[in-house]
């Protein structure tokens, strides 16, 4: 197999529209957090704490005329809590028909659409809130319907377009566009509000969602056999490089598929690793501001800090985990087990230890980075792991991983919210517990299960083995 340079490779081409539709993704997903801050009537939403008063405040002085334009509306906080929830009822339904979908008619539309569609009502979404909540929140689960088929959708594809060899770099690269998508936008909403209007946030990233559209439908395609401009050199490297891996049954074997034990290792890990990734997501602004006394909103860098070091961990840790597959001979199970306990078990020691160290922000802030960091490893761990166990159903496997991974963002955040009636350090301290055991427990299970070949099930010849 002679490799072909990746420079303006049509894989390389397909990685980096799929970065910025994942960039938009996040973007559209977390720009509703920042921005519910200036929709709400400010007296509505904050209920004054007597028992936190633990750490100093930080006086910050802005004296620029804020905008004050945007139209307010008095949501209680169950209210905006069912505002933010609403995405991942939308988002958990589409996840296996999205990867069954794209199994079918291919990922290029059903990508192409889902960021499309959610695109489309998040320009609504102003309107849908003058409306009312009623019609906020249905806009809010549409979104998540849209966004929900995306990365089954993008496995998909990359089943047919990555050299195994290749598969973490390619597979970083195009999801990293999400961390990035969280670390711009989360500073950049804020901007937008402070000085534009809140209803701009939405309509910003949503005509960018739209432009971003009609380049991915003119550009890409489903295989490297029906790629317009693609070289016949490269064409041969990619389909002689997944010759045995490809299954040609037009049935999914779901009950073998379903009792095998490597498929649930990585459930057991996505799980895990989300139950801390949307405890954080969800939750951070609120401990900074509540018990370390400093306002996040007033400083949208500092908490789009962690996932720009996730972002560079993705993109470096794809790289090195396949240069060890590639150059220096481990097996792909040894590496991704490796980088799967790295990136879980380094963000569960961090986590914790961010809940004792007192009322010291800067260090509140470098764990929380480096948890959240360290965490980038796992996207060359478990997370392609499909693709190794099974490259013609990766749009499926991730379907039914990530349907389990999305329970811990609508459970997560009410379980830890829960605990923190008082708001004191011992109710955090016990958040942190929760979601660094949850981490360790994934890790292990998964360095126990998890398998880097084949499965017997996932290849054309099988039924022809049980007969």
């Amino acid at each position: 197999l002679v490799s072909v340079p990746a420079c303006c490779s049509a894989r390389y081409n397909l990685s980096v529209l799929a970065c910025f539709g994942f960039f938009l993704l996040y973007a559209l997903r977390v720009n509703l957090s920042v921005a519910l801050v200036d929709m709400v009537e400010p007296n509505t939403s904050l209920a004054k704490n007597v028992t936190s008063n633990v750490c100093p405040e930080h006086s910050s002085t802005m004296n620029v005329p804020r905008n004050t334009t945007g139209e307010k509306y008095s949501w209680d906080a169950d209210t905006q809590g069912w505002i933010l929830g609403s995405f991942f009822y939308g988002y958990i339904i589409t996840q296996i028909p999205g990867g069954y979908l794209a199994s079918k008619i291919g990922g290029k539309l059903l990508l192409g659409f889902g960021i499309f569609g959610t695109s489309v009502f998040t320009l609504l979404t102003p309107l849908a809130a003058n409306l009312g909540v009623g019609y906020l929140i249905a806009v809010r689960a549409l979104e998540g319907l849209g966004e929900g088929v995306t990365f089954p959708a993008m496995h998909s594809m990359w089943s047919s377009w990555a050299p195994p060899l290749e598969r973490s770099k390619l597979l970083s690269i195009s999801y990293a566009g999400a961390q990035l998508g969280t670390v711009v936008s989360l500073p950049l909403s804020g901007l937008i509000c402070y000085y534009m209007n809140w209803v701009y946030v939405f309509y910003i990233f949503g005509a960018l969602g739209v432009l971003w559209w009609f380049f991915w439908m003119f550009l890409v395609s489903d295989t490297p056999e029906t790629h317009r401009s693609i070289s016949h050199a490269e064409r041969e490297y990619i389909l002689s490089s997944l010759k045995d891996q490809l299954s040609t049954q037009k049935s999914v074997p779901w009950r073998p598929m379903l009792e095998s034990l490597p498929l649930w290792a990585i459930v057991v890990a996505h799980f895990s690793y989300n139950w801390t990734f949307y405890t954080l997501l969800t939750l951070l602004p609120t401990y900074m501001k509540e018990i370390l006394r400093f306002d996040a909103q007033e400083n949208g860098f500092l908490s789009a800090l962690p996932y720009f070091g996730c972002w560079l961990c993705i993109i470096l840790s794809g790289q090195i985990a396949d240069y060890l597959r590639e150059k220096q001979n481990f097996s792909t199970v040894c590496v991704r087990k490796c980088f799967t306990l790295i990136g879980m078990i380094g963000p569960a020691v961090f986590l914790v230890a961010a809940g004792f160290i007192g009322c010291n922000y800067t260090l509140a802030v470098a764990f929380v980075t480096i948890s959240t960091t360290l965490g980038g490893f796992c996207t060359s761990g478990y997370s392609i792991n499909h693709l190794d166990i099974a490259p013609s159903y990766a749009g499926i496997l991730l379907g039914i991983t990530n349907s389990f991974a999305t329970i811990p963002g609508m459970v997560g955040p009410v379980i830890a919210k829960n605990f923190t009636h008082n708001n004191t350090v011992g109710e955090w301290q016990m958040v942190f517990y929760i979601a660094g055991s949850i981490n360790l427990f994934g890790a292990i299970f998964f360095a126990l299960f998890a398998s880097g070949e084949v499965q017997d099930w996932a290849v054309s010849g099988y039924h022809l083995h049980r007969n």
